[in-house]
């Protein structure tokens, strides 16, 4: 990860959220050796996302996981080990790790025992010696136990959910904890990588490109790569019993996965072969798909009525295949891969981002598809919404309120009608590409819409975004 164009970005980011970037916003350094002597101190438990202060980490940016695991279906057991490369925003003489209802064992870094303690939901680690700012790090955690979901009163279940014939890890805002060492903030994006050992004629689907695949005594390693950097949330992992299909697309993978609960000719494998097709016309409005690989798994398991933007393989509850072939969803998920994925939020308050986006590709591929205009969907939404929830600032209850999916899709019309066509698309197509790989906020999205357009745009999106009563129709 060091060396990067977005390396040293994420680590000012991140550290500008947990209090330990300089006040003109520049990465910090490690500091010269004739200088003063390091200031070690504990990382902050909690990256300080305004919303969910205790999520995530502060005084380091994680380069990468390396995770080997290994699991048994029949009783439910995880064990493993997990390399995350780092590196220190501060003088570290601690930090923490997110890690949920399972147990660290043999913790090191760099090579060197470290102390490693349970707080809650927090894994806390003392090396044995301190870690100088701008150092780089290597901590191996060996981990194991029964994983379990995460559940929140008012947003509902995330993590791993154990199946008849596997388990599935799936969840936004948080789920990487509970299979995984985590700084579990999307703020941290790191490059993934995973080796799951299952039994043999069990599938393990997750992220990325997949590798070798080697069974031995019983076992099968599935190995999967992710060298984009991914915000936690979004990495998965689905093990059971799938109809796993894999092609070439665009000269990258394909993979897509179906249970095998489902009909090999039902809709939703009927809607997942057109993952390709989708992606390619978002393509030409959004640009160049983001990442090496593509595909889609679906979940018969009426406890995910959701889809999720998983990082280059998105994943569906079959809930939406019920009544048949459904390809919006499809719209809406892969969308999410240049909105949310590729360019991802720097904090969970500027969700519409994500979410706006995603919804207003449903709009446009359903133009495509000569069905509702996008003109017309935002009509009918204008006519009859609730204006009293602004999706700029929902609340951490509400990042997945209607008005955060629907007002921010109309935000985004708006803004279309205000700026005009040409400036318009050119800006759908220059965000993703200058924000590749990196965290955004609403302030950077405004001002790059009022660099491609030319205009003062400040009022059209404290009314749309922020305002409680109805905005004026452009």
């Amino acid at each position: 990860m060091r060396g990067h164009r977005y390396h040293w970005a994420r680590v000012a980011a991140v550290a500008l959220l947990a209090g330990g970037c300089t006040s003109d916003g520049a990465p910090p350094a490690a500091p010269p050796s004739s200088g003063p002597p390091p200031d070690f101190r504990p990382g902050a438990e909690g990256i300080g996302d305004p919303y969910f202060p205790k999520y995530g980490n502060g005084g380091y940016d994680v380069g990468g996981y390396d995770l080997k695991l290994r699991y048994d279906p029949k009783s439910g057991q995880l064990r493993g080990s997990a390399t995350v490369t780092a590196t220190a925003t501060q003088d570290l003489s601690r930090f923490n790790l997110d890690l949920a209802h399972l147990v660290a064992g043999k913790v090191t870094v760099d090579g060197r025992a470290a102390r490693a303690t349970a707080d809650g939901n927090e894994l806390v680690i003392t090396p044995a010696a301190g870690i100088t700012r701008g150092t780089a790090f290597t901590a191996v955690i060996e981990y194991s136990g029964r994983p379990e979901a995460l559940r929140n009163e008012e947003l509902g279940v995330g993590g791993w959910l154990r199946t008849d014939d596997g388990a599935f890890a799936l969840g936004e805002p948080e789920s990487a904890s509970t299979w995984f060492p985590v700084n579990d903030h999307p703020a941290d994006k790191a490059t993934f990588a995973l080796a799951m050992t299952v039994p043999a004629g069990v599938e393990a689907i997750s992220n990325g490109v997949p590798g070798e695949r080697t069974t031995d005594a019983g076992w099968t390693t599935w190995t999967w790569t992710e060298k984009a950097p991914m915000a936690s949330y979004l990495a998965t992992v689905a093990i059971g019993q799938y109809r796993v299909s894999t092609s070439t697309h665009a000269g990258k993978p394909m993979v897509i996965a179906i249970p095998e609960s489902l009909p090999a000719d039902g809709p939703a494998a009927r809607s997942m072969a057109r993952t390709g097709e989708v992606a390619d016309f978002l393509a030409t409005r959004f640009g160049p798909y983001p990442f090496d690989a593509y595909g889609g798994i679906v979940l018969d398991d009426d406890r995910v009525g959701y889809a999720l933007e998983t990082q280059s393989r998105p994943v569906y509850g079959n809930t939406f295949f019920r009544s048949g072939t459904q390809t919006t969803v499809v719209a809406h998920e892969l969308a999410h891969q240049w909105f949310g994925d590729s360019v991802a939020l720097e904090r969970w308050k500027d969700i519409w981002l994500n979410e706006g986006f995603a919804s207003y590709a449903e709009w446009l591929w359903q133009e495509h598809e000569g069905a509702t205009t996008a003109e017309q969907n935002f009509a009918r939404r204008y006519a009859s919404f609730d204006w009293s929830e602004p999706p700029g600032d929902p609340g951490p209850e509400g990042i997945f309120s209607q008005s955060v999916y629907q007002r921010g899709a109309m935000t985004v019309h708006a803004l279309r009608k205000t700026i005009g066509d040409e400036a318009f698309f050119r800006l759908l197509k220059s965000w993703p590409a200058e924000q590749r790989n990196g965290n955004v906020t609403t302030t950077e999205f405004i001002a790059a819409a009022e660099k491609e357009s030319g205009k003062d745009l400040d009022s059209l999106f404290q009314a749309w975004l922020f305002g409680t009563t109805q905005p004026p129709r452009p």
